[in-house]
């Protein structure tokens, strides 16, 4: 929707008219919109400076080299091992006794006999791996001038230009959902003058031997191709049955092209077009019966005589209204149009707000790179990954990552792009009800902390991580969510088995706590903060084999809020579904008696259902802050009692943190409606952890989802709509005075476009989906105009403005 048509003239910016102007011009002229172009004037140092393109299958990391250039590739399904489970056969038998040591203050000897009996096994998953690496060599480029690469937001194109000898050479990349294959453009700026050896090198995992289980052979394809053939490591004793191919195909116009080995030359072109295509046997993850070498030649033969230009437009024809129907817009200044690397660093102490809307922009282009309907949900690196060994495996962590990397896809109007990330829900169910029967005796279905392809379900990697039995139940409400932006009955109904299994286990798991009063989650755990307190000390721990904590308990905050949350969700789909069954009146009452939040003795909200003390004050999870983002127990208008409990929690962990910690805490500082507290941890964030081209990192490790939940922080500072009513600007820093954010999607059905002028919103436009009754809050006065005319509004007691809508209506608020 973009229904007001309105241009902030912001400080020292100019308006570009001119159309198709070139951006290696534009970059130049500084006429160019910087919250949607990265920019830089150096090749990347390192795979965590490269620049992203993906279509939601197939990934590519261009390093933008001159003379020796590397396009690190990925395809999705490439992980390790095959189809597996990891359920354990009668656990169940042992968990009241696991129990009674927690309740009993013995949590040492709960964590060993939970790793004995509970654990599923193997104990790890399985990795995400690394495609290939696509090398280019140049000859005589080793001192270029007037070096530029970039990433066009707008278009999902990387481009890469510099000078040689008066010759301009260009490399163009991107990654096509229409024709599903990668392509690379070379150029030169004068006939002839292009020439290069291009190969298509695999990968190995190679920790354990030289060789490996995994292996891949190169080879050339007549005289215009290169391919790589494949088969997956096995690992954990879990045989490697992928199998995956990639093959490239050139393009050249003038010049000579020949094959010798597993090298393509190219001599005196004057441009060549590359083309990539990679697939493997996976199926889905029960099957890997596909062919790979008939997807590959199907990719190809749909590619057959498109020039880069042809394939290019299609790209872009369907990448572009998905990005577009978003736009913010917040002030610019001259150090706005600095390469990003460098704007990056001033930004931290120089106020240049339009770094933010560029980090908001590149969160919705990642995900649309890297997460589509029919794909497979993004990773910890989304579909980017170089390291056969990567940190955490590259897996779906449901801790807080994975459920982190969507935190902006409803907002950001991006709800096709959430598919992905409801099937696998829909796939975990499977050993999730296993696991359910098997390890707790209980009905319904669970998961852990961690998944991978093969959507295993089973405590993993050791009780610390492993007691976390409500990572089904956070995306059972992240499920929810999206229904309440959608307001999809179809979709609600599709997602209504997952909420009822989810209930149903937790309804035959939870226990009442040694007081009788409340019913707890036990065995649990407060990801992944060890409490400090009786029982609880350091000792040699044997499932990790190493010195370590527990971390095992009973009724941490954040299974008590999830589940709050949870069994609320299932009543209220119960009600607008007009379902009735016997798990509705038992969510209801064993919700009446779920722990509430409670304050400690040293004034903080309470981590664990015991005052206990922790052993890391600084921890990098805020796990008892689920309550207050993203879920909705506790709230700054609705429970105040705890809000001096959050803020000491948030004081006594500081700004720092993992790049996730600080996209999350941006979020919970824009629920208790501090924008410029907000605003100074974004900061911190492009100092301590974010990437040159703006990925999140977890210490030093790239990961996505500090980046996705940048964004979502971004867009509870201009717009919240979690209490049952649109709060506008509710957070907005100082220095963001003036902006726009066009397209917003928001709950109850609405999109909105919004201009604020002075800290003050001027005008509004808002276009009901679902026809729902609309409340909107901003603490001033407005005239509801449908069609020019005003209508009806009711004001209520908490100020909001409150009016009927009809499906496909779009009203405009005009201040008074």
């Amino acid at each position: 929707m973009k229904y007001i048509v309105a241009m902030l003239v912001m400080t020292g910016v100019a308006v570009n008219t001119e159309a198709m102007k070139d951006m290696s011009d534009k970059i130049e002229a500084k006429d160019f919109n910087p919250a949607t172009v990265l920019w830089y004037q150096a090749p990347a140092a390192d795979w965590q400076a490269a620049l992203p393109v993906g279509n939601g299958r197939l990934g590519a990391m261009v390093f933008g080299n001159h003379g020796n250039e590397r396009i690190q590739l990925n395809e999705e399904t490439c992980w390790s091992g095959g189809p597996y489970s990891t359920v354990v056969e009668g656990g169940a038998e042992a968990l009241p006794t696991i129990q009674n040591y927690i309740f009993e203050g013995e949590p040492i000897k709960a964590h060993k006999l939970f790793g004995r009996k509970l654990m599923g096994y193997p104990v790890e998953q399985q990795k995400y791996q690394s495609l290939a690496n696509l090398m280019l060599f140049f000859d005589g480029q080793e001192k270029v001038t007037g070096y530029k690469r970039w990433l066009d937001l707008e278009t999902g194109i990387v481009c890469v230009e510099y000078s040689v000898d008066g010759v301009t050479y260009r490399r163009e990349v991107l990654s096509s959902a229409p024709d599903q294959v990668i392509a690379v453009r070379l150029t030169a700026s004068k006939p002839g003058h292009l020439s290069f050896k291009a190969q298509l090198r695999g990968c190995r995992n190679s920790a354990h031997s030289n060789y490996a289980t995994d292996y891949f052979r190169m080879d050339g394809v007549g005289q215009s191709g290169l391919m790589l053939n494949g088969k997956s490591a096995d690992y954990l004793g879990i045989e490697g049955k992928l199998r995956y191919k990639a093959e490239l195909q050139a393009m050249p116009e003038g010049g000579s092209m020949k094959v010798e080995d597993d090298f393509l030359i190219v001599e005196n072109a004057d441009a060549v077009t590359l083309v990539i295509a990679a697939a493997s046997n996976f199926k889905n993850y029960q099957d890997v019966g596909a062919d790979q070498n008939r997807r590959v030649a199907d990719d190809l033969k749909k590619v057959e005589g498109k020039s880069f230009a042809e394939i290019a437009e299609a790209s872009v024809a369907d990448y572009a209204p998905y990005f577009k129907r978003v736009s913010l817009t917040l002030p610019t200044n001259e150090r706005s149009f600095l390469p990003t690397d460098e704007r990056k660093t001033l930004a931290q102490t120089k106020a240049d707000p339009s770094m933010a809307a560029l980090c908001y922009n590149f969160a919705r282009y990642a995900l649309i790179a890297s997460s589509r309907p029919g794909t497979q949900p993004a990773n910890l690196q989304g579909i980017w990954n170089e390291d056969m060994n990567p940190s955490w495996d590259s897996k779906y962590t449901t801790n807080i990552n994975a459920e982190m990397n969507y935190w902006h896809a409803q907002s950001g109007n991006l709800p096709e792009f959430f598919e992905p990330f409801k099937k696998m829900a829909q796939e975990l169910t499977d050993q999730g009800a296993q696991v359910a029967k098997e390890h707790y005796g209980a009905r319904g279905w669970v998961f852990h902390q961690n998944t991978d392809l093969w959507r295993v379900a089973a405590p993993m990697d050791g009780p610390c991580w492993g007691t976390f039995t409500v990572g089904g139940a956070w995306i059972c409400n992240q499920l929810f969510d999206h229904y309440l932006y959608t307001q999809d009955e179809a979709y609600l109904q599709e997602i209504y088995p997952l909420l009822q299994g989810s209930v149903q286990f937790f309804l035959d798991f939870l226990v009442e706590d040694p007081s009788g009063q409340y019913l707890v989650t036990n065995p649990s755990t407060s990801p992944e903060n060890p409490p400090k307190g009786p029982g609880y000390e350091y000792f040699f721990d044997e499932v990790t084999g190493n010195y370590y904590f527990t971390t095992i308990c009973y009724g941490s905050s954040m299974d008590i809020q999830i589940l709050t949350d949870l069994f609320g969700n299932y009543l209220e789909a119960e009600k607008i579904l007009g379902k009735t069954s016997d798990v509705g009146p038992q969510a209801q009452a064993a919700r009446r008696r779920l722990a509430p939040p409670k304050i400690g003795r040293d004034g903080t909200l309470q981590e664990w259902t015991e005052d206990l003390e922790q052993m890391e004050d600084k921890h990098r999870h805020f796990s008892h802050m689920y309550g207050l983002y993203p879920g909705n127990v506790i709230s700054a208008k609705r429970t105040p009692q705890y809000i001096d409990g959050v803020k000491a929690v948030l004081e006594q962990r500081g700004d720092g943190g993992k790049g996730f910690s600080m996209g999350w805490k941006m979020a919970l500082w824009a629920r208790l409606y501090d924008g410029d507290r907000a605003n100074k941890i974004f900061r911190t964030y492009l100092e301590l952890q974010c990437c040159p081209q703006l990925f999140a990192q977890c210490g030093s490790a790239l990961q996505i989802d500090g980046t996705m939940g940048v964004a979502a922080g971004i867009t509870e500072m201009l717009v919240q709509s979690h209490e049952d009513v649109i709060d506008l600007l509710p957070a907005l820093p100082s220095e963001w005075a003036d902006g726009a954010f066009e397209g917003v999607c928001v709950r109850g059905g609405f999109e909105l476009d919004m201009v604020w002028k002075d800290r003050r919103v001027a005008e509004v436009a808002i276009l009901s989906k679902a026809g729902k009754r609309c409340r909107i809050d901003d603490g001033a006065p407005f005239a509801v105009l449908q069609d020019g005319q005003e209508i009806a509004t009711k004001r209520n007691g908490d100020g909001s403005l409150e009016f009927e809508t009809v499906k496909g209506g779009v009203y405009t608020l005009v201040r008074k």
